[in-house]
C-alpha cells in the first residue's frame, strides 16, 4: 500500500489547501480534490500546483466540480447535480497521495452524508487542520469527536497560525492526538517559503511511516 492522507479542517479556511501543498511537496505525492466547489479565481487544485511546486500530471481531476462557492450539497442543488458519494472512490495510486475535504469535518456532501461519513469508508489516515486562535480548543476536540464516532483513524492534528503552545496542549491532552506541528502565517507565500515553513515546523518522518 501506498502513503494516503486525507486532510481536513475544522472550518472552512482554515488553511487546509496550503498546508495540503506542503505536505504534498514534502512527500512526493499526488493531490486529489474530490469535490470542488466555486470555479471562479483559483481552484483548490490549482493553488496547490502552484504553492506546492506539483506537476500537473500528479493532479488528480476531481469527481465534481460545481459552480457555486457554498457547501457541496447547496451547491449542487443550485448546479443541478447529483453527487453520488458512492463513485466517490480514491484513485489507485503508487506514489503517496493527498486528499483534501472540502470545509470542516462535517459539512454536507449530499443531503443524507457529511464527510466525515465518507472518511469512514475510505479508513484512510486523516489529519486535522486546525487555527491556533481563540476557539480553536472547541472546534478541534468537536472535530476529532466526530471522526472518532465514525470510526475514522486520525493521524495527527495540523496547527496553522501564531503559537499558542497552551491550546496546542490542551488539544493533544484533552483530544489524545498527535499534534504534528505548526505551520505559520506566512507573510510571502511562495514555493520557497512555504518549503522552508513546512520542513522547520514538521517533522517529515513523521509522515513516511503510514501507509493506507
Amino acid at each position: 500500500m501506498t502513503q494516503r492522507f486525507v486532510v481536513t479542517g475544522t472550518d472552512t479556511n482554515i488553511g487546509k489547501t496550503v498546508f495540503s501543498a506542503a505536505l504534498a511537496d514534502a512527500l512526493g505525492a499526488s493531490y486529489w480534490k474530490p469535490v470542488q466547489a466555486g470555479l471562479e479565481g483559483e481552484t483548490d487544485s490549482e493553488a496547490v500546483k502552484r504553492l506546492g511546486g506539483i506537476p500537473a500530471e500528479r493532479i488528480m481531476p476531481e469527481a465534481w466540480r460545481l459552480r457555486t462557492p457554498a457547501s457541496p450539497h447547496l451547491a449542487a442543488r443550485l448546479d443541478n447535480v447529483r453527487i453520488q458519494p458512492e463513485l466517490l472512490v480514491p484513485p489507485p495510486m503508487r506514489s503517496p497521495l493527498i486528499i483534501e475535504g472540502a470545509g470542516g469535518v462535517l459539512v454536507p456532501l449530499t443531503e443524507t452524508m457529511v464527510f466525515a461519513d465518507v472518511f469512514s469508508r475510505w479508513q484512510i489516515p486523516v489529519i486535522l487542520c486546525a487555527r491556533t486562535g481563540l476557539g480553536t480548543i472547541n472546534h478541534t476536540l468537536l472535530s476529532l469527536e466526530a471522526l472518532r464516532q465514525r470510526s475514522v483513524p486520525v493521524f495527527g492534528v495540523a496547527f496553522i497560525g501564531d503559537e499558542v503552545a497552551d491550546s496546542q496542549h490542551i488539544i493533544g491532552a484533552l483530544g489524545q492526538v498527535r499534534c504534528l506541528g505548526r505551520l505559520p502565517l506566512l507573510e510571502a507565500m511562495t514555493l520557497d517559503t512555504l518549503r522552508q515553513a513546512f520542513r522547520r515546523h514538521f517533522d517529515i518522518a513523521h509522515f513516511r511511516t503510514v501507509t493506507a
